[in-house]
């Protein structure tokens, strides 16, 4: 059996995306030429891969699983291209890494800045994705390393094929205008049931922390804003509108906001993480080496 790895590549598209029509868009091909090749690909494999329903298509068991190994098979191969590319001795070539907003901007954004200065050679694009949908993301290969939390009720499930690198743990806090609270003092939520509250957007992660911990708290939040940006949740704390739950990580030092321990401590785990069974360029594992010297180099505790 010999596979073709453009028509892998289709194969595995079709599992993260659904339809042939949105695998076609993804590679610039006509809808009627991607079934022709997933057609060629189950004559190759002698398998059926595909399951036909009027004008869905649906991957059965088998194809589901040559999904999986085309992921793996496509990662080697982009491995050894960029091994090949790199023969001079300095690692070379993209890496695609995710992170969420705060870890943006405190270790992804210096991450970058430092490979440029010391590996510029290395093509690193960098997007922000929620933790919600980074996992997602890296099964689909849309991303070779995410940096991503769990959740703080252990709600977010981890990939089998996930392999995780830790990096730090970040406090949870509780923000304040400057000019109502004394920073540092540890606060008791329970105690905040009648302020106002600022969280993200709804199905978001900080959503979730802020109303699952009121609740824990014996009170459901009175939302006063939602904010897709941590930078405008930030400035209607500062101008005394509202309270919020934040990690220590998206505390921007730029507002005049008090930062509150919690009496009962809530910590997340931020952590790298890759698809286990691939492997990683040499690229990748510079990225990977530095973002980990970064993470480490943070101070503890409240900044």
């Amino acid at each position: 059996m010999r596979l073709n790895t453009a028509r892998l590549e289709m194969l595995s598209l079709l599992d993260s995306l659904g339809t042939v029509r949105a695998v076609a868009a993804a590679l610039h091909l006509s809808p009627s030429a991607v079934s022709a090749q997933l057609a060629v690909l189950e004559t190759e494999t002698h398998a059926e891969l595909l399951r036909r329903t009027g004008r869905r298509v649906r991957l059965t068991a088998a194809g589901r699983a040559l999904a999986g190994h085309a992921r793996i098979i496509l990662d080697q191969v982009r491995a050894a291209q960029e091994d090949l590319r790199g023969l001079s001795g300095q690692p070379t070539g993209p890496v695609r890494l995710a992170a969420f907003s705060s870890a943006m901007r405190t270790l992804v954004i210096p991450l970058a800045a430092r490979l440029r200065r010391t590996h510029p050679e290395i093509a690193l694009e960098v997007s922000e994705l929620d933790p919600q949908a980074s996992h997602p993301a890296l099964r689909r290969g849309d991303c070779d390393i995410i940096v991503t939390a769990d959740f703080i009720d252990g709600s977010l499930p981890l990939d089998p094929d996930t392999r995780t690198i830790p990096l730090l743990d970040d406090a949870i806090v509780l923000v304040t205008s400057a000019e109502h609270a004394v920073p540092g003092t540890p606060v008791d939520l329970a105690e905040l049931g009648a302020a106002a509250w600022s969280l993200d957007l709804p199905g978001t992660y900080l959503a979730q922390l802020v109303t699952s911990s009121c609740r824990q708290a014996g009170f459901e939040p009175v939302v006063a804003g939602r904010f897709g940006s941590y930078e405008l949740l930030l400035a209607h704390v500062e101008a005394g509108l509202s309270v919020s739950l934040l990690p220590e990580l998206a505390v921007d030092g730029r507002y005049r906001v008090a930062a509150h321990p919690l009496r009962q401590p809530l910590t997340r785990h931020v952590y790298a993480a890759v698809r286990g069974r691939s492997a990683l360029t040499a690229a990748g594992t510079v990225v990977l080496e530095e973002l980990r010297r970064l993470a480490g180099a943070r101070p503890p505790g409240l900044r």
